[in-house]
């Protein structure tokens, strides 16, 4: 240490002992503590005096609080001292200037530059710092030196709140304001924590209460934010229009529309029903809950409407199913020149997806591109959902791979897309790599692993992941992962160990279940475990058209017309509608539908006069029709004539007629049958074109004559 630091030290030690000294030692300090030593590390804490200039009292210096940067010279970490210091109240405006301690000083520039300054160095010495208002607004609060706002951690916050508390603050609605909003929103933050800061609090506002509301929905616990609102009404303090966005984020969570329609009166109490962001949250909360009409509404009664306006709308369209209908509103709202947000691609990446519209979502990636710079982990992660959903699982590859950064959310969605494209060891791989990666899988993530499996027959992989998610992950597993299971078990044969597993079950099974377990014995025809598993099936009383035409299938199967009949007067006697099957195909942008002996499409009499022509050529390939996946008591010609037309060979005759180049495209909404599958493999070998096809379950890669799904499906 030099000679004017050792002078500087006894300056200071007379300056505490003659005009400082009670102040220093009710804080703790005395001596020469106020340059207190940290143990043995050589560092010295820097101070910011505040001396009074006038000439008739040179020596009548107050202190003011400062955040002490220690740096160790044997290259330990930086150290945070902070040293609280009354000030003198007794001093002019005209009189504080700043000055700084003689020994040297470290101000932390970022996390790593240091500088190094000198009192003889200073020029601002003679630069009046802003007087505080109160004790409030002291330094160790300020908003842009404050300590609390500083911590990165939860332990530093608490060591801030203990300082707090040490130096009388604990009723400080400032400081009680800085330390709440920062562990309640921070991202290591802790909401229990956060509450009991709460509790102290005598008559917290509606700032505080909104950031607790924000802050529970940060937690991911939308009840506690609603219950946070329902006290704030108790004890009548008056919510602002920031509190009702919030409240209603919790209400959409928790799909309570009655909650929903209550704080919607709530806001024309409060005189809150025009205000813009107010709006577009009730346009969420009906839309998550499914009143599209009362979304449409409020939608309709803003006078102004911003790009957050419409994306409400279109994610209410979306959240419900409304594909066409989300994309409609979609290209109304670009045609009326508004520039979509983000979270607007999202719900369009979604229709696109479920829709198979390739080429839209190609074009809404386009658009992400030109507009926006740098796209978020969920932006990302729904383009990789579009590309894989749309039959380009090596596009999404490609996106998923250069992700700069990666959640579980990216690796669930790369994971089940393998699986449905067929791809199990891939998606084994993948999920490896987010176990190298550091990332606990959680239950979305091995249902994928789980379907993976599934889908290739991996049976003892399958059953293995299933203890890991057990034993060692400590996952319980649901009834969607007992599901994959049965899944796994029947595709393989398994009938009967599917069964027992079903039947020993940890709690009762559902109806998706046993319909996975019943189409499991229809694949392997048989009756003797199916008929016991539609017992149980009926006994669900879901009044499924799907499940008696699944047995109504199974018997005819089994050339028992009689059994076949009967079920399918049951199923319209109960009313139970059928859901026919269709297939849609795209073509310049434009999504074609076909049904089964459809003849609506303008282009009818060009489809079939294709599909006469591929008829004869399959003939000469050795192609014959399977005449038993017609579940009916007729003539063999009419069960071949009715095979014919079945939608799926509809949309490969329009796409052949319209698309020369690039691979056909068809999604279904059906699982494929047998014959289907058969038919659609001659094409891509005849005509040397690749043929997509995605069914409810999977994709299903044709080319050459072969297909992805290895004829296991």
């Amino acid at each position: 240490m030099d000679v004017s630091a050792i002078r500087l030290l006894h300056f200071m030690d007379e300056l505490q002992s003659r005009h400082c000294g009670p102040q220093l030692r009710a804080l703790g300090y005395g001596g020469s503590c106020a340059l207190q030593r940290v143990n043995t590390v050589i560092s010295l804490p820097s101070f910011s005096l505040l001396s009074n200039s006038c000439p008739t009292a040179p020596y009548r210096i107050g202190f003011r609080s400062t955040f002490a940067s220690c740096y160790s010279s044997r290259g330990h970490e930086l150290q945070y001292h902070v040293n609280m210091l009354k000030e003198n109240t007794s001093l002019s405006p005209q009189c504080w200037c700043s000055t700084r301690s003689h020994f040297p000083i470290f101000i932390r520039e970022g996390y790593d530059k240091m500088i190094s300054s000198s009192l003889l160095h200073q020029k601002h010495l003679s630069v009046a710092p802003q007087i505080p208002k109160d004790n409030s607004d002291i330094c160790f609060w300020d908003q842009e030196n404050s300590l609390a706002l500083k911590c990165r951690s939860l332990e530093a916050l608490k060591q801030s709140h203990a300082q707090s508390l040490k130096l009388g603050l604990q009723h400080d609605i400032h400081t009680a304001t800085t330390l709440i909003s920062t562990c309640a929103l921070s991202s290591w933050g802790c909401m229990d924590y956060a509450c009991s800061i709460f509790q102290q609090i005598e008559k917290p506002t509606s700032f505080l209460f909104n950031i607790m509301v924000r802050g529970y929905l940060k937690d991911t616990n939308p009840n506690a934010a609603i219950l946070s609102y329902l006290e704030m009404l108790e004890r009548d303090v008056r919510p602002d229009n920031f509190t009702f966005p919030f409240v209603l984020k919790g209400c959409s969570h928790l799909f309570a529309l009655k909650e929903g329609m209550q704080i919607h009166g709530q806001v024309f109490k409060f005189g809150f029903q025009s205000d813009i962001y107010v709006q577009n949250s009730l346009i969420n909360v009906y839309g998550r809950c499914g009143e599209i009409k009362l979304s449409c509404a409020v939608f309709d009664q803003v006078e102004v409407k911003s790009s957050a306006s419409w994306s409400a709308l279109i994610s209410a369209y979306n959240s419900l199913g409304l594909w066409y209908d989300s994309l409609w509103l979609f290209r109304r709202m670009t045609k009326e020149v508004w520039r979509p947000h983000e979270s607007t691609f999202v719900s369009v990446l979604s229709s696109c997806a479920h829709l198979g519209a390739f080429s839209l979502g190609r074009s809404a990636h386009g658009a992400l591109i030109r507009n926006f710079t740098g796209h978020n982990v969920v932006i990302e992660t729904s383009l990789i959902d579009m590309y894989i959903k749309s039959g380009y699982l090596e596009k999404g590859c490609y996106v998923f791979e250069n992700m700069p950064s990666k959640n579980k959310l990216s690796y669930s969605v790369m994971i089940s897309g393998f699986a449905m494209h067929g791809e199990g060891k891939r998606a084994l791989w993948v999920f490896s790599d987010m176990l190298m990666e550091g990332l606990k899988p959680d239950e979305a993530i091995y249902v994928g692993v789980l379907s993976a499996c599934s889908r290739i027959g991996l049976v003892d992989e399958g059953l293995k992941a299933f203890d890991k998610m057990r034993f060692e992950h400590g996952l319980e597993p649901s009834i969607q992962h007992y599901g994959c299971m049965v899944d796994l078990m029947g595709r393989a044969g398994r009938l009967q160990e599917a069964y027992e597993l079903v039947q020993n079950m940890p709690f009762e099974p559902n109806d998706v279940l046993w319909r996975s377990l019943l189409s499991a014995c229809k694949i392997h025809g048989n009756l003797e475990v199916g008929v016991h598993v539609q017992r149980n099936l009926l006994q669900c009383n879901t009044h499924n058209s799907g499940d008696y035409i699944l047995l109504s299938n199974l018997y005819a199967q089994n050339l028992l017309w009689d059994s076949a009949a009967r079920v399918r007067v049951e199923m319209a006697q109960r009313g139970s509608p059928q859901m026919p099957g269709f297939s849609m195909i795209e073509v310049k942008r434009k999504v074609h539908k076909f049904v089964s002996q459809d003849k609506s499409h303008p282009q009818s009499e060009e489809i079939y006069k294709m599909l006469h022509q591929m008829g004869w050529q399959l003939r000469f390939e050795g192609y014959c029709p399977d005449i038993s996946q017609v579940p009916l008591d007729i003539d063999d010609d009419e069960k071949r004539e009715l095979l014919g037309a079945h939608s799926q060979k509809l949309a490969i005759a329009f796409g052949l007629i319209t698309n020369q180049d690039s691979p056909i495209r068809v999604v279904r909404n059906l699982r494929m049958c047998k014959d289907c599958h058969t038919y659609t493999k001659y094409i891509s070998k005849i005509y040397d074109r690749v043929i997509i096809v995605r069914d409810r379950n999977r994709f299903h890669h044709f080319r050459e004559g072969t297909c992805s799904c290895g004829d296991y499906w």
